[in-house]
């Protein structure tokens, strides 16, 4: 097997104190390069008669690496390494999001306007006329991140201290890729009906709820009762944006392959909360030959899902021939493959059995269900999460824009016609003159992608009456930049 490539690089910044004389900084450098360090970063700090000191930034392959890496210039003689640093620790340090305000006080007059005596007329005119609340508050741009925790990517059930790191850089995301402003809500509990109490008590000052990292099945029970008490939208975004993503990925993947959704045979592994969202977006775009995989096999009618709503929805739409076998015979002749189960669950012998073209998809963390490498002789089109190959299917394309267009319409929920049409927006940003097997999805970077995927979801919210805004030419813009 090919070595697989690194994730996306650990970094150190070693201070390095050490006499100023020839050949010194070739010593230091020799040592990092032999013990496997890639430095990125090589910068003066002090430089006198006799001492000369750096700060030199390497990429380690993780934390173990990087120790050895430290050892190996502690090790030089001569060398004295004060301080070691990582820089995403430094990034960390306060908390990566704060709250600015718009508007300047620089006078008596400014402060009679933002708060007292001036703020009284327009609190009576929010009790008046409770619609206002959307344009005289930070209703209709702000949504909040909810989470408890218990199922953070990647991590496991780390509880809500330990999540709050994952919400603020999500924060973030809203704000740099499509203007929106969010802020984490980290509940410490793990009773979903305090968890919706809880939120619905909040509510009045967002526009929008983004469920993010809730351990299934009680996500998707905690998302249901959340939308029936509120008219904001709630969307969990580990379920749909992962499933809006792929569809996208998959649109852009059939125009290289010439197939469509409707004749397209599907296995799709993995049961949790993007799995079977994944699956049940697709049956709504078309697609009737598919078969879901759970860790104890394909779902299918005639089993007991009881307390897992979303696989008793799955059993009772897909898998249309009450497939019982393993995925090895499912395999068998399918078109596409998505993974979003456990790494190394997929082999080369699965991948020789499919289609022709095979489309396959491996979103598994931290490694996907096949290294690329291993795979890419019997593939046509692949697809991971990773950062460090071609054709990332990452969150990020999707929810930024979502919520931009769901805010810009006011709209009360999120349906299913907003989610195909959020999926077409994103395959769309692939121009054909650029879309190959190795670029079926947009750059995460793209500001055009958050803009397309806000104008089609409000756009979608207007035609199924979801929208509490009337259309207005700038949607997809809000604050955005």
């Amino acid at each position: 097997m090919t070595t697989p490539h690194s994730a996306i690089a650990y970094t150190i910044t070693i201070r390095a104190e050490y006499p100023n004389r020839p050949g010194m900084l070739g010593k230091v450098t020799s040592a990092i390069g032999n013990a496997g360090g890639d430095i990125s970063g090589l910068d003066l700090v002090q430089s006198g008669r006799e001492l000369t000191v750096r700060d030199i930034t390497i990429s380690a392959r993780d934390a173990a690496h990087g120790q050895l890496i430290v050892a190996a210039v502690r090790a030089v003689q001569d060398v004295n390494v004060p301080s070691v640093s990582d820089p995403t620790f430094l990034m960390h340090l306060g908390g990566k999001i704060e709250m600015r305000s718009k508007t300047p006080i620089r006078s008596r007059n400014d402060l009679s306007m933002a708060y007292t005596p001036g703020v009284a007329r327009v609190c009576m005119a929010i009790h008046d006329d409770p619609s206002t609340l959307w344009t005289l508050t930070t209703k209709s741009n702000t949504v909040a991140v909810v989470t408890d925790g218990s199922s953070v990517l990647g991590l496991g059930d780390i509880g809500p201290a330990a999540g709050m790191p994952v919400m603020e850089g999500k924060a973030m995301l809203f704000r740099e890729l499509a203007g929106v402003d969010a802020w984490p809500i980290c509940l410490d509990t793990r009773d979903p009906d305090e968890i919706i109490e809880t939120v619905v008590s909040l509510a009045t000052g967002f526009g929008g709820v983004n469920l993010e990292d809730i351990a299934a099945p009680k996500c998707f029970y905690i998302e249901e009762r959340l939308q029936a008490r509120l008219d904001i939208p709630v969307f969990h975004d580990d379920q749909h944006s992962a499933a809006i993503v792929i569809l996208a990925g998959l649109y852009n993947a059939l125009k290289l392959v010439d197939k469509d959704l409707a004749g397209l045979k599907v296995v799709v592994a993995g049961a949790g909360p993007a799995g079977a969202a994944t699956a049940r977006l697709l049956y709504e775009a078309g697609v009737r030959d598919l078969v879901s995989f759970d860790s104890s096999g394909p779902i299918r009618n005639g089993l007991d899902y009881s307390g897992n709503p979303a696989k008793e929805w799955l059993a009772h739409h897909t898998n249309p021939r009450s497939f019982s076998g393993g995925l090895a015979e499912a395999m068998e002749g399918a078109d596409c493959f998505i993974g979003l189960a456990v790494p190394g669950l997929l082999t080369r012998d699965h991948l020789r059995r499919m289609a022709r073209d095979p489309i396959v998809f491996v979103l598994a963390h931290p490694e996907p269900e096949i290294m690329p490498e291993d795979a890419h002789p019997y593939v046509r089109v692949m697809a991971t999460g990773r950062s460090d190959y071609p054709n990332q299917l990452t969150n990020a394309l999707c929810f930024p824009g979502l919520f931009r267009g769901l805010l810009d319409a006011h709209a009360r929920a999120v349906n299913v016609e907003m989610k195909l049409a959020a999926a077409q927006a994103i395959a769309t940003c692939v121009p054909a003159s650029q879309l190959n097997e190795e670029s079926i999805v947009p750059n995460v970077f793209d500001r055009s992608v958050g803009r397309a995927v806000a104008r089609a979801v409000a756009e979608a919210a207007q035609r199924t009456g979801l929208a509490q805004r009337s259309r207005r030419r700038t949607y997809g813009m809000g604050s955005y930049r």
